[in-house]
């Protein structure tokens, strides 16, 4: 695009103006029906502007520059993998690692992942043709050592030939699963990991959150039985009026918790789930890990002191959004028959002391 044209991108929802900078990048500003909740009205990006088009016309514009900026923003997806992956698991342990991006959506967390860790071997996989094709636009545009991105056949079926892998990571994924969906497909998953592996789940907002951020932005609805919790989850800008229950869930109405994750692990029966903490030469507890990657504000200095408070005497984890390292603890055969379980080696015990321990509607809840 030459340096001073500037594309007007059309959709049924308004559109988006692409400005060509001197530096080859771009400028894109978003138009939306008055009173829409737009998360990003702007943004600057490296984005061909194929790649943007197919964006705005999955995604919308309200949700174009939000998309943009999850990849190359390194304060979005690239802060959360090193909350969870890089702050749980030395990065020399990860060469020659194989990780599944499951359910990549759109793949900005598939590029991250192989920009983070050039010698890793990445595969994305997603349910969603159109955020396949989105995927795989993005991943070429990264060039060289471009990560694989498969198109999974079925909401309860693996591509073919997937293989087993070191680290299984799932950003934004748990909290869409629908309740029949959290014990069948997390089971699948943990199958493919390999003994010492870590299953990363992240940004999946706490089930028990005192505000619900993540779908509607009110207090206590997620505390509310289903029907009222439908009725006032309507009343929330960013949610249809006319949304199902099933749609409302899918959209990450309800999050997760620790010990639903840890529960449904352990009744795969294969292997041990165990809770890693963090790398102690980068944070002594997960409240401290959370609140240094975040404004040290006096209000989040607070609430970790609290939510420290509340796990030491209590063992509830409470942090507004899980972002959990799983290891994957190998049985021994003589460790079954006697009823407990051994360690084995793992990719992350080196210097390290563990902690034992209907198709979605794009909502503000859907942004992969």
């Amino acid at each position: 695009m030459p340096a001073a044209t500037v594309v007007h991108l059309s959709h049924p929802e308004g559109g988006a103006t692409v400005e060509a900078l001197a530096d080859g990048r771009r400028r894109v500003t978003v138009r939306v029906a008055a009173g829409a909740w737009v998360p990003h009205p702007s943004c600057e990006t490296g984005y061909p502007l194929p790649l943007l088009e197919r964006l705005l016309a999955v995604k919308g514009p309200a949700w174009l520059c939000d998309e943009v900026l999850r990849d190359e923003d390194p304060a979005r997806v690239e802060q959360s993998v090193r909350k969870t992956l890089l702050s749980h698991v030395p990065a020399a342990r990860l060469a020659g690692a194989r990780v599944l991006d499951f359910g990549c959506g759109s793949g900005a967390s598939t590029a991250v992942l192989a920009r983070l860790l050039p010698d890793a071997e990445v595969v994305g996989v997603e349910l969603d043709a159109r955020l396949v094709e989105i995927a795989r636009l993005r991943v070429a545009h990264q060039g060289a050592g471009a990560p694989t991105v498969l198109h999974s056949p079925a909401p309860d079926r693996m591509p073919d030939g997937l293989g087993s892998f070191d680290v299984i990571y799932l950003s934004a994924v748990w909290e869409h699963l629908l309740p029949a969906e959290r014990a069948t497909l997390p089971a699948q998953l943990w199958r493919l990991l390999r003994p010492g592996g870590v299953l990363l789940l992240t940004e999946t907002p706490y089930r028990w959150s005192p505000v619900e951020t993540h779908s509607t932005g009110f207090p206590l609805v997620n505390h509310l039985p289903r029907p009222l919790a439908a009725r006032v989850a309507r009343r929330s800008p960013r949610v249809g009026d006319d949304e199902t229950w099933a749609e409302l869930l899918r959209n990450g109405l309800r999050g997760g918790s620790v010990p639903e994750v840890l529960r449904t692990l352990r009744a795969v029966g294969d292997g041990t789930p165990v809770l890693l903490p963090p790398l102690p030469e980068l944070a002594a507890s997960e409240e401290a890990l959370w609140l240094a990657h975040g404004p040290r504000t006096r209000r989040r200095r607070a609430v970790a002191r609290a939510l420290t408070a509340l796990r030491r005497t209590t063992g509830i984890r409470a942090l507004p959004w899980l972002n959990l390292a799983i290891e994957k603890r190998a049985v021994s055969v003589s460790s079954r028959a006697a009823g407990c379980s051994r360690s084995m080696p793992t990719i992350s015990t080196v210097g390290h002391v563990h902690e034992s321990g209907a198709a979605p509607r794009l909502s503000p809840g859907r942004r992969r």
